[in-house]
Parts: C-alpha cells; sequence; structure tokens
C-alpha cells in the first residue's frame, strides 16, 4: 500500500455513533480519542510564557537544556544509563515521528515494518508513506527476512499490554539478526497499574537489562502528551542509536521539521518535574478505579490493560454492536477494528475524560 492508497481516516465512521451518543438528556461521554481533559500544569505554562520571545529560527537537533534535560529523564524515571546529548532529538509529537521515521530512517519499497497485532494504526501509515510492507506480529520468530523496521508498544494502545525486559532483550536479538531497527513506542509508560507493574517500573527498550548499555539499531519513543497534558504542544522525543539519530537528524533538517523554541523550553521544565506526573497518574488511577468494575458488572471482559491510558475490553460478540449500544447510553468509545483486523470484538475506554463524565458513564453502565 502506497500513500496514495491510503484508507479513509478511520475515526470519520463512528460519526452516526457520536450523533447518536449526543442524543442522551444528559449528554453525550466520549471516551474514544484520549485527549486529555486536565490542565496543563502552571509551572510548564509558565515556561512557555517566558520562552515567547522567539526571534530566530528553532534548532532541529533541539536546545542543549531541552537535550540535557532529555538524557537526565531517562536515567531518572527510566532507569536508562550510557545517554548523551548526541543520543537523543525532539520531535512534533510523536504522531509525526511514527508516521515519518520509516522514511527518515531509510526504509524503502520492497521493505517490510514490523509492528504490533493490536496496533496503533499510524504504524501502517508509516509504512505506506515509505512505500514499504505493513506486517501484524507479536512474536519475533515471525518477522521475516527483508524486515528493515520493527515496531514495539510497551505499554500498548489500544490494549495495555507491557512487554517485560526479557521480551524486550528477545525482541533487539531479533532485529539485530535481521538488520532491522527496532523502536519501541513507550509513551504511556509513566501509567502501569495491576500486577507487578502496580509497583516495578515499566521497562524502557534501551535499560541496561536489555542492551547492557549497546544502543545499536534501537531507539525509543516518548511523548509528554500523557503524562504531562501537553498533546496540544506536540512534545515529544526520541532516543537510542546516535548513528541513526544523526542520519534521522539530517533528514529533518532538510524539511525543515523543528519543534518551536518556546515549545523547547516548556519541555525542559516538564522533564525536570516529577510532581506534577504523580499528580496526573493518580487522577487517572481513580478514573480506571471507577471504570474499570463498571464495565465487568456491565457484561465485558476487560483483557491486559495492566498498564496505560485504555481499558481493552469486550462482551464477547460484534465490537460494533458494542458500539452501538454504548451509544445508546451516550458513550463513545473506539472499535477494536480500528487497530487491527485481529480484534474485531473489542471495544477501547479512555480513562480521559473529567472526574464527573467518568462517574456518570459508570452510572449509565450499571442502569
Amino acid at each position: 500500500m502506497a500513500i496514495t492508497e491510503l484508507p479513509d481516516y478511520p475515526w470519520d465512521r463512528m460519526a452516526p455513533f457520536v450523533e447518536r451518543a449526543k442524543l442522551h438528556p444528559d449528554g453525550v461521554i466520549d471516551l474514544s480519542i484520549g485527549s486529555p481533559v486536565d490542565p496543563t500544569p502552571a509551572l510548564i505554562r509558565e515556561a512557555l510564557a517566558d520562552a515567547t520571545d522567539a526571534h530566530a529560527y528553532p534548532t532541529t537537533t533541539g536546545t542543549p537544556a531541552l537535550r540535557e534535560a532529555i538524557v537526565a529523564w531517562y536515567a531518572r524515571r527510566r532507569g536508562v544509563t550510557g545517554l548523551t546529548v548526541d543520543n537523543v532529538l525532539p520531535s512534533i509529537g510523536s504522531k509525526e515521528l511514527v508516521a515519518l521515521l520509516p522514511l527518515l530512517a531509510g526504509v524503502r519499497a520492497g521493505d517490510v515494518v514490523v509492528h504490533p497485532r493490536a496496533a496503533y494504526p499510524t504504524y501502517a501509515v508509516g509504512a505506506a508513506i515509505a512505500d514499504a510492507t505493513p506486517f501484524a506480529s507479536d512474536d519475533p520468530a515471525e518477522w521475516p527476512e527483508g524486515t528493515k523496521l520493527v515496531w514495539l508498544n510497551s505499554p500498548g494502545n489500544p490494549d495495555g499490554r507491557v512487554l517485560d525486559a526479557a521480551f524486550l532483550r528477545d525482541a533487539v536479538a531479533r532485529g539485530r539478526e535481521l538488520g532491522a531497527l527496532v523502536v519501541n513506542d513507550e509513551c504511556y509508560a509513566e501509567l502501569g497499574w495491576a500486577g507487578r507493574w502496580a509497583s516495578e517500573p515499566v521497562p524502557s527498550i534501551l535499560d541496561p537489562a536489555v542492551v547492557d548499555g549497546d544502543f545499536t539499531g534501537v531507539l525509543s519513543v516518548y511523548s509528554l502528551s500523557k503524562q504531562s497534558n501537553l498533546a496540544g504542544y506536540r512534545a515529544a522525543f526520541v532516543a537510542g542509536d546516535a548513528a541513526v539519530l544523526d542520519d534521522v537528524l539530517t533528514r529533518r533538517k532538510h524539511a525543515g521539521l523543528m519543534l518551536p523554541a518556546p515549545l523547547q523550553a516548556a519541555m525542559a521544565v516538564a522533564l525536570g518535574d516529577d510532581v506534577h506526573v504523580a499528580e496526573q497518574k493518580e487522577r487517572y488511577r481513580a478514573r480506571r478505579e471507577v471504570l474499570k468494575p463498571a464495565l465487568e458488572a456491565a457484561g465485558f471482559r476487560i483483557d491486559h490493560s495492566e498498564a496505560g491510558l485504555y481499558l481493552w475490553a469486550t462482551e464477547g460478540g460484534d465490537g460494533w454492536a458494542s458500539i452501538g449500544r454504548l451509544a445508546d447510553l451516550g458513550i463513545v468509545a473506539g472499535p477494536g477494528e480500528f487497530y487491527g483486523e485481529f480484534f474485531p470484538d473489542h471495544v477501547r475506554f479512555s480513562l480521559t475524560a473529567n472526574d464527573e463524565r467518568i462517574a456518570q458513564a459508570a452510572a449509565r453502565l450499571a442502569s
């Protein structure tokens, strides 16, 4: 599939269900897209305001302060040692990076781009932009010859599945056998909820237990959209193999893909403050503790969902039928079909509605 053959934007298919949900007398509850609703922390907004005298072009590579803040964050929050400023690069949100990384990293027509079976659709879109072939698989033994890029996603979107260090290590080893770049999308890493991830940090693919300090052929992608309520800022970054990032940087310079200077200043401040991250996690924890039992009592089974921003659920039948029943309750969720052909019976619920709307959703499900 080439870029000229991209399918229609999937969320457009939800329009009739959204209109149906809006007919509910107490209004619509949107648990679909996962856009943050809580305020951006004041210290980040103040840093942005203080940096608005931005008369010069920003650097594509990022300011020294931002790059140093990314390195320090990986060490402090993810247990990643050995990074330098040459191992990190900011991006204009993570979706832009996911969509363009295959092209910028040298993937070409005929190459294979592997992505998870339950997958954020942009992984396949990025393969199409590079005129490569997407391949859905969660088993490194299945990854074929000709694979040039492997997308992992832990914690997963939509399913909240966490890949432990042993799996990540095996994935990196297989990627190196194939000569493929292995990239882990780690955007929900601060949001561990259940099982061992209630007390242990979610591992990064750059963790010494995974790569033993050798970042060759390995990248980690992260976004501040969820942990810091910065979706509107488009604040993200990638870290890992310095040689790969140097090639990506050169191509980004030619394309003018640079993060605005005020946003770089705000990101550096956000990365240095852990208090607001903990506060936001507690908001999501409280919402999850209301919504999860309500869904289970209403007949949904929750699969995985041990971390991340979503509940991955099924009633055991057609997912679109579930979407219709939810719309009659004034609730909008995401059809599992949007995340791959393997999950037509699933529905994704976001935790990003405010406390009142989450409570309302639980009450409507009980009815």
